[in-house]
């Protein structure tokens, strides 16, 4: 991967976990849970596209997988640099979605 590809694909990664930090809750708070559908179209429709639709982010291979972890790991940072949160217990919480996401895939290879 050269300099600008890497460049590129930290910044798409960036907007993405930007936008559910800044914009998401905000939806929430003034629409209810309609707001968390508002938010999840446009927050992710957008960053969707310009991350694969422009091209922001590069990745080789089948597995799409590549914006989960940009949101996983820069919302986990913000939450322990900006709000000071537990890190033991994001941790925590960050491996159970990392087995719930293996035994999904299981799961889904084993029905086709």
């Amino acid at each position: 991967m050269t300099l600008q590809l890497g460049l590129a694909t930290f910044s798409g990664g960036f907007i993405f976990a930007f936008l559910i930090r800044i914009i998401w809750g905000e939806l929430v708070s003034n629409f209810g849970p309609i707001g968390g559908w508002l938010a999840a179209g446009f927050i992710v429709g957008t960053a969707w596209s310009l991350n694969h639709g422009v091209g922001l982010i590069y990745q080789t291979g089948a597995a799409w997988i590549d914006m989960a972890y940009a949101a996983g790991v820069g919302l986990f940072a913000a939450n322990v640099v900006v709000d000071k949160a537990d890190m033991g217990k994001g941790l925590v919480n960050a491996l159970f979605a990392i087995v719930g996401g293996v035994l999904g895939g299981f799961l889904l290879s084993c029905m086709g």
